[in-house]
Protein backbone atom coordinates (compact mmCIF):
# COMPACT_ATOMS: atom_id res chain seq x y z
CA UNK A 1 0.00 0.00 0.00
CA UNK A 2 1.25 3.28 -0.58
CA UNK A 3 2.32 5.50 1.99
CA UNK A 4 -0.23 8.36 0.73
CA UNK A 5 -3.34 5.94 0.01
CA UNK A 6 -5.44 6.21 2.89
CA UNK A 7 -6.76 2.98 4.17
CA UNK A 8 -9.90 1.49 3.79
CA UNK A 9 -12.82 0.43 5.95
CA UNK A 10 -14.14 -2.70 6.59
CA UNK A 11 -15.14 -4.45 3.95
CA UNK A 12 -18.26 -6.85 3.47
CA UNK A 13 -19.23 -8.77 -0.05
CA UNK A 14 -22.48 -10.01 -0.04
CA UNK A 15 -22.79 -12.60 -2.90
CA UNK A 16 -19.35 -13.03 -3.68
CA UNK A 17 -19.45 -14.90 -6.73
CA UNK A 18 -17.29 -14.23 -9.69
CA UNK A 19 -16.99 -10.70 -9.51
CA UNK A 20 -17.30 -10.27 -6.15
CA UNK A 21 -14.42 -12.65 -5.71
CA UNK A 22 -12.22 -10.77 -8.07
CA UNK A 23 -12.96 -7.61 -5.75
CA UNK A 24 -11.74 -9.21 -2.59
CA UNK A 25 -8.81 -10.73 -4.37
CA UNK A 26 -7.85 -7.61 -6.01
CA UNK A 27 -7.94 -5.77 -1.98
CA UNK A 28 -6.33 -8.71 -0.11
CA UNK A 29 -3.37 -8.09 -2.80
CA UNK A 30 -3.82 -4.02 -2.74
CA UNK A 31 -3.40 -4.11 1.41
CA UNK A 32 -5.76 -1.39 1.30
CA UNK A 33 -8.70 -2.76 3.21
CA UNK A 34 -6.30 -2.53 6.75
CA UNK A 35 -10.15 -3.15 8.06
CA UNK A 36 -10.27 -6.51 6.40
CA UNK A 37 -12.81 -7.83 4.04
CA UNK A 38 -15.68 -10.55 4.87
CA UNK A 39 -17.10 -12.32 1.76
CA UNK A 40 -20.52 -14.56 2.29
CA UNK A 41 -21.61 -17.13 -0.21
CA UNK A 42 -24.28 -19.21 0.30
CA UNK A 43 -22.36 -22.34 -0.24
CA UNK A 44 -19.59 -24.18 1.63
CA UNK A 45 -17.77 -24.85 -1.71
CA UNK A 46 -17.81 -21.51 -3.22
CA UNK A 47 -16.80 -19.54 0.42
CA UNK A 48 -13.65 -22.06 0.29
CA UNK A 49 -12.60 -20.43 -2.81
CA UNK A 50 -11.54 -17.52 -0.97
CA UNK A 51 -10.20 -18.76 2.06
CA UNK A 52 -6.35 -18.68 2.40
CA UNK A 53 -6.65 -14.91 0.90
CA UNK A 54 -4.58 -12.51 3.23
CA UNK A 55 -6.90 -10.07 4.58
CA UNK A 56 -10.31 -11.84 4.12
CA UNK A 57 -12.73 -13.90 6.09
CA UNK A 58 -14.70 -15.91 3.90
CA UNK A 59 -18.49 -17.33 5.42
CA UNK A 60 -21.14 -19.74 4.01
CA UNK A 61 -24.56 -19.07 4.96
CA UNK A 62 -24.87 -22.99 4.77
CA UNK A 63 -23.23 -23.38 7.94
CA UNK A 64 -24.15 -19.62 9.54
CA UNK A 65 -27.39 -18.66 8.61
CA UNK A 66 -26.56 -14.96 10.31
CA UNK A 67 -23.54 -14.23 7.55
CA UNK A 68 -25.46 -11.70 5.61
CA UNK A 69 -25.92 -9.72 8.76
CA UNK A 70 -23.01 -10.32 10.94
CA UNK A 71 -20.71 -9.02 7.30
CA UNK A 72 -23.12 -6.28 7.38
CA UNK A 73 -23.15 -4.69 10.50
CA UNK A 74 -19.13 -4.70 11.06
CA UNK A 75 -18.43 -2.91 7.78
CA UNK A 76 -18.18 0.74 6.46
CA UNK A 77 -18.58 -0.20 2.86
CA UNK A 78 -21.15 -3.30 1.46
CA UNK A 79 -20.92 -4.99 -1.53
CA UNK A 80 -23.85 -6.80 -2.70
CA UNK A 81 -23.56 -8.67 -5.26
CA UNK A 82 -26.46 -11.24 -5.09
CA UNK A 83 -28.87 -11.52 -8.14
CA UNK A 84 -30.66 -8.59 -9.25
CA UNK A 85 -34.29 -10.33 -7.65
CA UNK A 86 -32.93 -11.45 -5.24
CA UNK A 87 -31.51 -7.62 -3.87
CA UNK A 88 -34.60 -6.30 -2.62
CA UNK A 89 -34.78 -9.50 0.26
CA UNK A 90 -31.16 -8.82 1.52
CA UNK A 91 -31.33 -5.32 1.54
CA UNK A 92 -34.75 -5.54 4.07
CA UNK A 93 -32.40 -8.40 5.79
CA UNK A 94 -29.34 -6.29 6.38
CA UNK A 95 -30.56 -2.68 6.90
CA UNK A 96 -31.48 -3.05 10.28
CA UNK A 97 -27.42 -3.56 11.61
CA UNK A 98 -26.38 -1.23 9.16
CA UNK A 99 -24.08 1.77 10.89
CA UNK A 100 -25.17 5.31 10.23
CA UNK A 101 -22.57 6.40 7.50
CA UNK A 102 -22.09 2.65 5.94
CA UNK A 103 -21.35 2.60 2.31
CA UNK A 104 -23.33 0.48 0.13
CA UNK A 105 -22.53 -0.39 -3.51
CA UNK A 106 -24.74 -2.21 -5.86
CA UNK A 107 -22.81 -4.65 -8.25
CA UNK A 108 -26.13 -6.04 -9.36
CA UNK A 109 -27.15 -4.99 -13.01
CA UNK A 110 -30.54 -3.43 -13.71
CA UNK A 111 -31.23 -2.47 -9.88
CA UNK A 112 -31.58 1.43 -9.59
CA UNK A 113 -29.75 3.39 -6.55
CA UNK A 114 -33.98 4.40 -6.03
CA UNK A 115 -35.04 1.39 -5.13
CA UNK A 116 -31.42 0.43 -2.54
CA UNK A 117 -32.50 4.15 -1.10
CA UNK A 118 -35.87 3.33 -0.77
CA UNK A 119 -35.23 0.28 1.48
CA UNK A 120 -32.02 1.33 3.24
CA UNK A 121 -33.58 4.58 4.27
CA UNK A 122 -31.55 7.77 5.46
CA UNK A 123 -28.34 7.64 7.04
CA UNK A 124 -27.09 4.80 4.50
CA UNK A 125 -24.89 6.63 0.76
CA UNK A 126 -25.63 4.43 -1.84
CA UNK A 127 -23.48 3.75 -5.06
CA UNK A 128 -24.12 1.65 -8.18
CA UNK A 129 -20.83 0.26 -10.04
CA UNK A 130 -20.88 -1.77 -13.20
CA UNK A 131 -17.49 -3.78 -13.26
CA UNK A 132 -16.32 -5.93 -15.68
CA UNK A 133 -14.54 -9.31 -16.33
CA UNK A 134 -11.39 -8.10 -16.86
CA UNK A 135 -11.26 -7.38 -12.98
CA UNK A 136 -10.42 -10.93 -12.52
CA UNK A 137 -7.29 -10.29 -13.64
CA UNK A 138 -6.71 -6.92 -12.23
CA UNK A 139 -7.30 -5.22 -15.57
CA UNK A 140 -11.57 -4.12 -15.05
CA UNK A 141 -13.09 -0.92 -15.80
CA UNK A 142 -15.50 -0.11 -13.24
CA UNK A 143 -18.43 2.79 -13.86
CA UNK A 144 -19.73 3.71 -10.46
CA UNK A 145 -22.68 6.11 -10.53
CA UNK A 146 -23.35 7.98 -6.88
CA UNK A 147 -26.59 8.25 -5.29
CA UNK A 148 -28.73 11.19 -3.68
CA UNK A 149 -27.00 10.45 -0.46
CA UNK A 150 -23.25 9.86 -1.09
CA UNK A 151 -20.84 12.65 -0.50
CA UNK A 152 -17.52 13.53 -2.20
CA UNK A 153 -15.88 11.43 0.65
CA UNK A 154 -18.13 7.91 0.10
CA UNK A 155 -17.38 8.30 -3.72
CA UNK A 156 -13.15 8.49 -3.10
CA UNK A 157 -13.77 5.55 -1.07
CA UNK A 158 -15.72 3.12 -3.45
CA UNK A 159 -13.05 4.68 -6.51
CA UNK A 160 -10.45 3.33 -4.20
CA UNK A 161 -12.12 0.27 -3.73
CA UNK A 162 -12.47 -0.29 -7.53
CA UNK A 163 -9.00 0.70 -8.25
CA UNK A 164 -7.60 -2.27 -6.95
CA UNK A 165 -9.06 -4.00 -9.87
CA UNK A 166 -8.26 -1.51 -12.58
CA UNK A 167 -9.95 1.54 -13.83
CA UNK A 168 -12.94 3.51 -12.86
CA UNK A 169 -15.26 5.69 -14.85
CA UNK A 170 -17.46 8.46 -12.75
CA UNK A 171 -20.80 9.10 -14.37
CA UNK A 172 -24.64 10.05 -13.62
CA UNK A 173 -26.62 6.66 -13.22
CA UNK A 174 -28.21 7.98 -16.34
CA UNK A 175 -25.06 6.26 -18.13
CA UNK A 176 -25.02 3.10 -16.13
CA UNK A 177 -26.57 1.01 -18.49
CA UNK A 178 -25.14 3.31 -21.81
CA UNK A 179 -21.62 2.61 -19.80
CA UNK A 180 -22.57 -1.53 -19.67
CA UNK A 181 -22.61 -1.70 -23.65
CA UNK A 182 -19.02 -0.29 -23.53
CA UNK A 183 -17.17 -1.90 -20.78
CA UNK A 184 -19.49 -4.33 -19.63
CA UNK A 185 -20.14 -5.78 -23.01
CA UNK A 186 -17.03 -5.09 -24.42
CA UNK A 187 -14.83 -7.96 -23.70
CA UNK A 188 -17.13 -10.34 -25.46
CA UNK A 189 -17.16 -8.26 -28.47
CA UNK A 190 -13.17 -8.69 -28.24
CA UNK A 191 -13.93 -12.43 -27.67
CA UNK A 192 -15.79 -12.67 -30.70
CA UNK A 193 -13.55 -10.69 -32.72
CA UNK A 194 -10.43 -13.12 -31.75
CA UNK A 195 -12.87 -16.48 -32.39
CA UNK A 196 -13.23 -14.86 -36.01
CA UNK A 197 -9.80 -14.27 -36.91
CA UNK A 198 -8.49 -17.66 -35.31
CA UNK A 199 -11.67 -18.97 -37.92
CA UNK A 200 -9.63 -17.13 -40.63
CA UNK A 201 -6.20 -18.16 -39.79
CA UNK A 202 -7.59 -22.29 -39.94
CA UNK A 203 -9.38 -21.26 -43.86
CA UNK A 204 -5.78 -19.95 -45.00
CA UNK A 205 -4.70 -23.57 -43.83
CA UNK A 206 -3.28 -22.82 -40.21
CA UNK A 207 -3.87 -25.83 -37.35
CA UNK A 208 -6.04 -24.92 -34.79
CA UNK A 209 -3.09 -23.97 -32.10
CA UNK A 210 -1.28 -21.48 -34.28
CA UNK A 211 -4.43 -20.25 -35.73
CA UNK A 212 -5.17 -19.27 -31.88
CA UNK A 213 -1.90 -17.71 -30.96
CA UNK A 214 -1.22 -15.96 -33.96
CA UNK A 215 -4.91 -14.32 -33.61
CA UNK A 216 -4.52 -13.91 -29.60
CA UNK A 217 -1.35 -12.73 -28.96
CA UNK A 218 -2.11 -10.11 -32.21
CA UNK A 219 -4.83 -8.52 -30.36
CA UNK A 220 -2.68 -8.84 -26.99
CA UNK A 221 0.23 -6.89 -28.40
CA UNK A 222 -1.24 -4.42 -30.00
CA UNK A 223 -3.98 -3.59 -26.91
CA UNK A 224 -0.28 -3.42 -24.82
CA UNK A 225 1.68 -1.27 -28.11
CA UNK A 226 -1.62 1.18 -27.70
CA UNK A 227 -1.56 1.44 -23.88
CA UNK A 228 2.30 1.70 -24.01
CA UNK A 229 2.67 4.74 -26.69
CA UNK A 230 -0.39 6.72 -25.83
CA UNK A 231 -0.80 7.31 -28.90
CA UNK A 232 -4.51 7.70 -30.43
CA UNK A 233 -5.64 4.53 -32.08
CA UNK A 234 -6.31 5.48 -35.43
CA UNK A 235 -2.68 7.00 -35.28
CA UNK A 236 -1.41 3.73 -34.70
CA UNK A 237 -3.41 2.13 -37.35
CA UNK A 238 -2.24 4.31 -39.83
CA UNK A 239 1.41 3.50 -38.96
CA UNK A 240 0.77 0.01 -39.48
CA UNK A 241 -1.66 0.78 -43.00
CA UNK A 242 0.72 1.36 -45.52
CA UNK A 243 0.21 3.17 -48.62
CA UNK A 244 -0.86 0.67 -51.96
CA UNK A 245 -0.20 -2.39 -48.92
CA UNK A 246 -1.69 -5.17 -48.07
CA UNK A 247 -3.39 -4.30 -44.59
CA UNK A 248 -4.59 -0.81 -46.57
CA UNK A 249 -6.91 -3.43 -48.87
CA UNK A 250 -7.86 -5.44 -45.57
CA UNK A 251 -8.40 -2.18 -44.07
CA UNK A 252 -10.50 -0.79 -46.86
CA UNK A 253 -13.19 -3.89 -46.76
CA UNK A 254 -13.54 -3.21 -43.41
CA UNK A 255 -14.63 0.47 -43.65
CA UNK A 256 -16.94 -0.54 -46.63
CA UNK A 257 -18.75 -2.98 -44.37
CA UNK A 258 -19.46 0.19 -42.56
CA UNK A 259 -18.10 -1.33 -38.99
CA UNK A 260 -18.85 1.89 -37.82
CA UNK A 261 -22.93 1.31 -38.04
CA UNK A 262 -22.40 -2.45 -36.62
CA UNK A 263 -20.61 -1.46 -33.73
CA UNK A 264 -23.30 1.70 -32.79
CA UNK A 265 -26.39 -0.91 -34.13
CA UNK A 266 -24.72 -3.79 -31.31
CA UNK A 267 -24.69 -1.23 -28.62
CA UNK A 268 -27.75 0.18 -29.22
CA UNK A 269 -29.39 -3.23 -28.75
CA UNK A 270 -27.41 -3.98 -25.68
CA UNK A 271 -28.68 -0.88 -24.50
CA UNK A 272 -32.19 -1.25 -25.05
CA UNK A 273 -32.14 -4.66 -23.75
CA UNK A 274 -30.53 -3.15 -20.50
CA UNK A 275 -33.48 -0.77 -20.53
CA UNK A 276 -35.79 -3.68 -20.63
CA UNK A 277 -34.17 -5.22 -17.50
CA UNK A 278 -34.19 -2.61 -15.65
CA UNK A 279 -38.33 -2.68 -16.15
CA UNK A 280 -38.29 -6.37 -15.19
CA UNK A 281 -38.20 -7.72 -18.66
Amino acid sequence: MAADTPALPPIAILGAGSMGGAIARGLSRSGLAAGGVTTTNRSLARAAELEGLEGVTSLALEAQSTANTDAATAAGVVLVGVKPTMVPDLLREIAPVLRPGTIVVSLAAGVTVATFEEILGDGVAVLRSMPNTPALVGRGVTGLAAGSRADEGAVATVRRLFETVGSVVEVPESQIDALSTISGSGPAYFFLLVEEFTKAAVAKGFAQPEARLMAEQTFIGAAALLEASGDDPAELRRRVTSPKGTTERAIAVLQDARLDDVFAEATDAALARAKELAQGG
